[in-house]
């Protein structure tokens, strides 16, 4: 009975992973003295299974019509982002030329 326990543990993990979506959270602050007019946003991913386009696109739903996300930090603390989310990627919004 443990082995098969075992199995459907591991079958529910291996098909969680691909359920961990890019998701929009808090952007990482400026470093002091900087200034920044565009509007930022954060974007956790899981940095094992996520790809860059997944996360780029992402970032350009959350900055919307008529504007580009430009990444401009990335970072892998957790007080941002949950355990099997670790990675923040943060985007300037920028308008479309």
């Amino acid at each position: 009975m443990n082995g098969l326990r075992l199995l459907t543990l591991l079958c529910l993990a291996a098909g969680g992973c691909s359920n961990f979506q890019p998701y929009a959270t808090v952007p990482a602050a400026l470093p002091e003295g900087q200034t920044d007019p565009r509007t930022r946003i954060g974007i956790c991913y899981n940095t094992l299974w996520t790809d860059d386009q997944k996360v780029q696109q992402a970032a350009e739903g959350e900055c919307g019509a008529d504007m580009t996300a430009e990444r401009v930090d990335t970072d892998y603390r957790l007080n941002a982002c949950p355990t099997l989310l670790p990675g923040r990627a943060t985007f300037a919004c920028t308008p479309r030329k």
